[in-house]
């Protein structure tokens, strides 16, 4: 198969990528920069520009079979503070994005949308694919939206599509900006020993996913074409307290964060129910979270001693 990785210079894109190219698979990269912490891949085909100008599209798209779909222009922390941003550089760009490809005759998608955000504030514990879609931040908005744009697109034009509602991921080659991403975030403050902040009480509880399991969720979406929404999850809840305990015990550190007043649009707890996947998909989480976080520091503290 011949896939087009839409933002895979980012953090979950270059796991998505490793996982194609290890799959055997024909791989081109339409990305706005290159990837920030490593040379290209040998064999992948970059193709560096923006998703919004129909030309690059249109060139990115040729000869593909199937899209994965990750960019985003914003985070959930951001998109409230620019809706309309939101909205035309995320929304609007993936309509163009659906119409490009029926020109091109590309009609397999895989699309990462937000299992943090879609549903609002949870109903159930944990929560299943069929959850009221009452998401708080424009971000969650904009990626329902999307995932209707897709069934829409199915219906009256035979798309095929696996919308992945992702938890939280983390792991190698997540940036160090901090607007998203606590794990990511508090060990690349610790690599730099900078100070360490925490909004709320730790109490917030999510589901945390290693990167390259996500990236192989993909790759199986793609690999046993079936059209829907799947969770993408571990299954099990972590605190933000619990997170400082395991980070501080894999980097040997006293962690003594400054607290922050709780966020508006950070739902009290919301863990995912990702059974739908593992029985379509054959698909199954590896990586524990105490592993993960401990492989992630060791590439953090290397990423440090390079600068």
């Amino acid at each position: 198969m011949k896939t087009l990785v839409i933002g895979g210079c980012g953090f979950i894109g270059s796991h998505v990528v490793d996982s194609l190219v290890s799959a055997g698979g024909e791989v081109r990269v339409l990305s706005r920069r290159p990837e920030a912490f490593r040379a290209p891949v040998d064999g992948v085909d970059y193709v560096i520009g923006d998703m919004a100008e129909a030309d690059v599209l249109a060139r990115s798209l040729s000869g593909m079979d199937a899209v994965v779909h990750l960019a985003s222009t914003t985070v959930p922390a951001t998109s409230n503070l620019d809706p309309e941003g939101d909205i035309a550089g995320n929304l609007i760009g993936t309509v163009r994005l659906l119409q490009v490809m029926r020109e091109a005759g590309v009609r397999r998608m895989v699309y990462l949308s937000s299992g943090g955000t879609v549903y609002g504030v949870p109903e159930t514990d944990p929560v299943g694919e069929d959850h009221p879609l009452r998401p708080v931040t424009s971000y969650g908005i904009v990626k329902v939206a999307i995932e209707k744009y897709l069934h829409m697109d199915h219906r009256l034009h035979g798309l095929d599509y696996a919308v992945l509602r992702a938890a939280n991921p983390y792991g190698p080659r997540q940036g160090r900006t901090g607007v998203q991403g606590i794990i990511g975030t508090l060990l690349w403050r610790l690599s730099r020993n900078a100070p360490i902040e925490v909004w709320g009480d730790g109490s917030v509880v999510r589901d945390y996913l290693h990167v390259r399991d996500m990236a192989a969720l993909c790759v199986a979406a793609l690999e046993r074409p079936t059209t829907g929404v799947f969770n993408a999850g571990s299954g099990r809840g972590t605190s933000v307290a619990e997170i400082l305990d395991i980070v501080a015990r894999v980097t040997g550190r006293r962690l003594d964060p400054v607290r922050q007043p709780g966020r508006d649009f950070d739902v009290p707890r919301i863990v995912l129910d990702s059974g739908k996947a593992r029985r379509t998909f054959g698909w199954q989480p590896e990586m524990a979270l105490e592993d993960g976080i401990a492989e992630t520091w060791d590439w953090v503290r290397e990423q440090t001693a390079l600068t």
